[in-house]
């Protein structure tokens, strides 16, 4: 007698890949994280591939067209040297995102870890780095950005770091709590009574019950920092000059501004408006969805 086996044939990684989008879809959509999402969408390609269209040096001096308005030749006018203010938007976004969105990495990286090491501790040493925590978070944050940016050399991979650093206190104090909340569940107990260590516990059953709370806290962060890199650079703290970054050219249209030179201040700060908005759509979305809006 014949006899047939079943065998059960795993799907393609295509097929599980569209299956957990159509949940992330089903479970994260909302009006306003779409909006966001394509706020944002547009600025990152308006900075990285609009320089691929609009071939305009942003360093490049015009000394005919100083302090031009927007017109058919400058679209967005041009400075008081001459230079062209689309392409330097345009640069001046590549610099500001790139450092937001790094420097929101180190921060999202660095709250993470201090939380989770925190809440995994004994009860002492968690009691320590609390009070340690609570002595940085005493300290305002734009007086340790302009500590450090006075005695830092400024550039982007300096910046980067000083935001980074300065931004994970609050991100650890969540971490903190919400692991003590998950270390008494009935899964992580079970858990550690086979034989999972502190580490694997962390990784594999804590963070993976946070991630939703965690992506939220994330986009926060960038439009966070984002906006402390423009309170640096305009005031004179962040990318130096001859490069561009939107709180910088914000600085120097302010300085032009008693000339009637609208378009230095109004393209910069609507810029940076957009950036900061787009990510607080995106995460007040996520947080609706979250809390089942």
């Amino acid at each position: 007698m014949n006899s047939s086996t079943n065998t059960a044939v795993a799907p393609p990684a295509g097929a599980r890949l569209s299956a957990a989008l159509r949940r992330w879809y089903a479970q994260y959509h909302h009006p306003m994280t779409w909006t966001g999402l394509g706020v944002f969408a547009a600025l990152l390609l308006f900075s990285w591939l609009g320089p691929l269209i609009y071939r305009s040096s942003p360093f490049d001096i015009h000394a005919l067209s100083t302090l031009a308005g927007p017109s058919g030749k400058f679209l967005l006018g041009t400075d008081n040297l001459g230079r062209d203010m689309l392409a330097r938007m345009m640069a001046g976004g590549q610099a500001t995102l790139q450092v937001g969105l790094l420097g929101s990495l180190i921060a999202m990286c660095a709250g993470i870890v201090y939380g989770m090491f925190s809440a995994m501790s004994p009860g002492w040493l968690d009691k320590i780095l609390m009070r340690l925590l609570d002595a940085v978070l005493a300290i305002p944050t734009l007086v340790l950005m302009i500590f450090f940016a006075a005695i830092m050399p400024l550039n982007t991979l300096s910046l980067v770091l000083l935001l980074g650093l300065v931004s994970w206190p609050g991100l650890a104090r969540i971490v903190r709590n919400e692991a003590l909340a998950y270390r008494e569940r009935d899964y992580i107990l079970a858990a550690r009574q086979f034989g999972a260590g502190s580490l694997y516990v962390a990784r594999s059953h804590m963070l993976r019950a946070m991630l939703p709370i965690l992506i939220v806290n994330a986009t926060f962060m960038v439009a966070d920092v984002i906006l402390a890199l423009a309170g640096l650079s305009f005031l004179g703290l962040g990318i130096q000059p001859p490069r561009a970054s939107w709180g910088g050219l914000l600085n120097e249209g302010v300085q032009q501004v008693f000339l009637g030179s609208w378009w230095l201040i109004v393209f910069p700060g609507l810029a940076i408006f957009a950036a900061i908005v787009a990510m607080n759509l995106i995460g007040q979305g996520l947080l609706a969805r979250l809390e089942g809006r």
